[in-house]
């Protein structure tokens, strides 16, 4: 991972525009060549990024990122303060709570839950910014990218949003839809979800256990 304090412009270009003025942020380039534009408060979340697969191009006072769409992330350097790169290794990855891997392990046996005629293609399956928990089949033989979470909220929609795109990039997978999975699902979550293309499930945990009727609300 490479780190890089810098005073800097950033201009997006792409399915919209977006512009951030002159000012000290942190650059990170990560092993998996997506690059994301942090600042020092507001959110934990960068203010702009560009995932993999991208391709970054460093010329004297200019970063440009650009993916294969053809949106550009443009990276204006006044002055560079501190570039650092450290090898972290391979990530052994998230280890998840008792219930939402388990959460994870019915639905994946069970899967058929989300309509009938559906097929588990894999369990955590592998993209280049983290695994999808569940990648099925509908009864159509589209693709569904499956995040479960035993509390939904915002961050795992955004989650879900951003494995649904990369995977859309995949000409033997497209269309891909998704799918948020969760014992609750805040308000914010399911509008923003909803908003985005993307159903919501909330999940009887007992009734997966074979506790109660096994029957999941579709929103």
């Amino acid at each position: 991972m490479r780190l890089v304090i810098a005073t800097c412009s950033v201009d997006y270009s792409g399915r919209l525009t977006a512009h951030l003025p002159m000012a000290p942020r942190l650059l990170m380039v990560k092993a998996d060549g997506s690059v994301l534009i942090h600042a020092d408060g507001g959110s934990y979340k960068p203010l702009n990024w560009m995932s993999p697969p991208c391709k970054l191009t460093e010329e004297e006072g200019v970063w440009s990122v650009t993916n294969k769409a053809g949106e550009e992330l443009r990276i204006t350097l006044e002055e560079v303060h501190s570039d650092t790169s450290y090898e972290l290794g391979t990530d052994p990855g998230l280890i998840k709570d008792g219930v939402e891997a388990h959460l994870q392990e019915l639905l994946a046996e069970h899967v058929q839950t989300f309509g009938e005629g559906w097929t588990l293609v894999r369990r955590e399956y592998p993209t280049a910014i983290g695994p999808v928990d569940l990648l099925c089949r509908d009864a159509d033989g589209k693709h569904v990218a499956v995040e479960i979470k035993r509390r939904g909220e915002i961050d795992g929609v955004e989650q879900l949003t951003r494995y649904v795109e990369l995977l859309n990039r995949d000409p033997l997978l497209a269309p891909v839809r998704g799918i948020f999975a969760a014992q609750l699902i805040k308000p914010q979550a399911q509008f923003l979800a909803t908003d985005r293309g993307l159903e919501c499930v909330t999940v009887d945990y007992d009734a997966l256990r074979g506790m109660e009727s096994d029957v999941l609300r579709l929103f």
